[in-house]
């Protein structure tokens, strides 16, 4: 389909910008601090659903909930708290999930099995039941259709901002809208999904379809972006589609699902981009783009590694042209590439071309660097295959923030 992207818009708005969803977010005592705590999802009409999760092999009692409840593909509701993990509390973590299925199942007149949970924070510490049973009531009698940004605020843990995007299409003369929020700033890897994250549309898709695009988009943008190599045990992103905007079905291998899709990955990277540039204790966000690799394979490794490395991101947050880190991770990633077929960029500057350093200017450099987004280019010089993944600079706050999270 030519020119698709403009014909997708940016509005104004989250996961409460399609047509019938409700969201709230409220304060129900579980952070320390007083901070709003639980969000509620709700969809006026059945939805098809699907949701991809972590791989770490520790798992929290909510997520593995949510998963056996995603079995069938239909949801109406989704709860998430913040400040306490749910996992690794044997039985009776499990059993705070399904009280908390219960307690929103009563109150919205559904079925319990599709309302799917979510919880992020500290392991190991079981749910102030008393506190979220109460808190879910005040979260329902709060619901509303402009709900989206109180909902996003309330999944928070160490983000230091709301994270929400919304885009819209005209598909058979109907206006179809796609809502999201996400929170993540550590603990966030490529290995999906090393985050919460939330996205609903009042498309007409079938659950089965909705899958296999959610896996393929969260291969383009969420499973993209690392802050610090770790994976946390919680962690998923979940789709909603109530079929509210009148549009016929999207089927696929379709000029409507090649739209659908792209306006999917659109909201989708830049939902995952907010994570990146907001990775805890960040001062910049960095793109890395790998160039003609022999397979994407090779790509992928190369870009993984830079995007991981240490000694990569503390120089960017030392802002410091040190491009021999760059292609040290490059060189012990295991990508198949040839140090003098490959150039290495930050910004404009070339740094390094086929296998010899590049004289440049420091205070040139300094600049480039001083810049809040920055881009790194490396050619392999070799092949066909190109990838991009987002990162950041590691910082002294990233310490400070994650020898205290407990405290």
């Amino acid at each position: 389909m030519e020119n698709s992207n403009s014909k997708i818009l940016n509005i104004n708005g989250g996961i409460t910008a399609p047509k019938g969803f409700l969201a709230s977010g409220i304060s129900a005592g579980i952070k320390k601090n007083g901070n709003t705590d639980i969000a509620l999802i709700f969809s006026d009409k059945p939805s098809s659903a699907a949701g991809i999760f972590t791989l770490n092999k520790v798992r929290g009692h909510s997520l593995d909930l949510c998963d056996k409840n995603l079995k069938d593909g239909n949801a109406r509701c989704i709860f998430i708290n913040s400040g306490n993990a749910n996992a690794c509390l044997g039985p009776s973590g499990l059993n705070d999930a399904l009280l908390i299925t219960e307690e929103c199942a009563a109150l919205l007149n559904i079925p319990a099995t599709e309302v799917l949970t979510g919880s992020t924070g500290v392991i190991g510490h079981p749910l102030p039941m008393n506190n979220v049973l109460t808190g879910i009531k005040k979260a329902h009698s709060e619901l509303k259709y402009t709900g989206g940004t109180d909902a996003a605020k309330a999944i928070m843990t160490t983000d230091t901002y709301i994270k929400e995007a919304a885009v819209s299409f005209e598909l058979n003369s109907n206006t179809v809208t796609i809502g999201g929020m996400a929170k993540g700033s550590g603990m966030i890897h490529p290995n999906m999904a090393t985050l919460i994250g939330v996205l609903t549309t009042d498309a007409k898709i079938s659950a089965e379809f909705l899958k296999i695009i959610l896996k393929n988009t969260a291969d383009k943008s969420f499973n993209r972006i690392s802050v610090d190599g770790d994976t946390s045990v919680c962690d998923k992103i979940l789709i909603l589609a109530n079929g509210m905007s009148d549009a016929s079905e999207i089927k696929p291998e379709t000029d409507e699902a090649e739209l659908f899709i792209l306006a999917l990955e659109i909201i989708s990277i830049k939902l995952a981009k907010m994570i990146a540039a907001d990775g805890e204790g960040a001062t910049k966000l960095i793109e890395v783009n790998i160039k003609n690799a022999k397979s994407s394979d090779d790509a992928h490794k190369a870009a993984k590694a830079i995007a991981n490395s240490p000694l990569v991101k503390t120089a960017f947050f030392g802002e410091d042209a040190n491009w021999g880190r760059i292609l040290t991770a490059v060189g012990y990633s295991g990508a198949d590439f040839n140090p003098n077929t490959t150039t290495i960029t930050i910004g404009p500057l070339l740094l390094f071309s086929k296998g010899l350093a590049i004289p440049f200017d420091e205070n040139t450099a300094k600049n480039v660097l001083q810049k809040k987004d920055i881009t790194v280019n490396v050619d392999f010089g070799t092949g066909t295959y190109d990838t991009t993944v987002w990162t950041c600079d590691l910082s002294h706050k990233y310490i400070d923030i994650n020898a205290n999270y407990r405290t």
